[in-house]
């Protein structure tokens, strides 16, 4: 991107917005956001599905059905009744289990969530909506979710979501102080890349000498700044751990929990860009197929003018997908 030095860039794909942020012509952190879902931000009508009897916390249903933690509700809320709610943090979803989206009983106005543009320009950088990202950096940013192994000089991360927080390992040939110190760089790239947020543990090399841990937790100050948080210091066993709030999906939750569909829509954006004229093939795994949503399809279709045919196959890996023209 040599024409972006600085700024926020977006695209309003099929099925999601994403976003990179460019600082000297560099990715300095993406963010993505799935349509179809409460996100935070948004005030709406729903009913009280679930409360216990003088507890102040239940449960809502939203008109698309999808239901939510609620807090804050007051003494005269009673199940079946509609209650009006602010989301505060978007579902999650993690392996095995759903961690329900979060709001609060409210009296606000009813409002839709901030747009993805709207959330970013509380950043202080420039937003600009685009067609398409130029010297597109979104496939590497999504096979970095999708296998969380991010390499750097002298050696590599490997960043796995769980559902008590999102872990982050290192290994190396390095010793253990020089390794731990080429890595503090990598991990705050990784941090604004990956959208990572809540609770981020990382396991660096032991370290025996205060001096040496001292010196990793305060170059680790230093990379992550800028990126509201609080850290412990580095415990005996090279552990650190760091705390952001927590308002939705980093990229790696969406990408881990549900690769077909992160891959049905990463097949969207490259059939978008396909420049032939013809009839838009699509080859991909079955389980991509399976994820596609007939709406997508179709707003493929109407923003592309082409017909949509299929080649399934099991041997590509999700992410492989393609999407080429043929003759009509």
């Amino acid at each position: 991107m040599a024409d972006a030095a600085n700024g926020w860039f977006i695209e309003d794909g099929i099925g999601e917005s994403r976003a990179v942020l460019m600082r000297k012509g560099r990715v300095a952190a993406a963010r993505l956001v799935w349509t179809g879902a409460v996100q935070a931000g948004e005030v709406a009508d729903a009913v009280l599905v679930a409360k216990r009897s003088g507890a102040s916390r239940g449960t809502v249903r939203f008109r698309s059905g999808e239901e939510a933690l609620v807090d804050g509700l007051p003494p005269s809320a009673s199940e079946g009744a509609p209650l009006r709610v602010i989301v505060t943090r978007a579902s999650i979803a993690e392996t095995g289990r759903l961690k329900q989206a979060q709001t609060r009983a409210c009296d606000l106005p009813v409002r839709p969530a901030p747009t993805l543009a709207e959330n970013l320009r509380h950043d202080g950088f420039p937003v600009q909506v685009v067609r398409r990202f130029p010297d597109d950096p979104w496939p590497e940013i999504m096979a970095e979710a999708a296998d969380g192994v991010i390499d750097f000089d002298g050696g590599t991360l490997i960043v796995t979501p769980t559902p008590a927080m999102t872990l982050i390992d290192i290994d190396g040939t390095l010793s253990p102080r020089a390794l731990a110190l080429a890595a503090v760089p990598a991990i705050a790239q990784a941090v604004a890349r990956l959208d990572l947020a809540g609770s981020i543990g990382i396991d660096f090399p032991s370290l025996e000498s205060k001096a040496d841990r001292r010196a990793v937790d305060e170059a680790l100050a230093k990379a992550v700044e800028r990126w509201p948080h609080q850290r412990t210091a580095m415990n005996g066993f090279g552990f650190v751990q760091l705390v952001a709030r927590l308002d939705r999906p980093s990229l790696i939750q969406r990408v881990r929990a549900a690769p077909a569909s992160a891959a049905a829509r990463l097949l969207l954006r490259q059939a978008e860009a396909v420049a032939q004229p013809g009839t838009l093939l699509l080859i991909a795994h079955p389980a991509v197929r399976a994820a596609m949503k007939t709406e997508w399809l179709e707003e493929l279709r109407r923003r592309t003018g082409r017909d949509v045919q299929w080649q399934e196959d099991r041997r590509l890996a999700l992410m492989s997908a393609s999407a080429q023209a043929v003759a009509s």
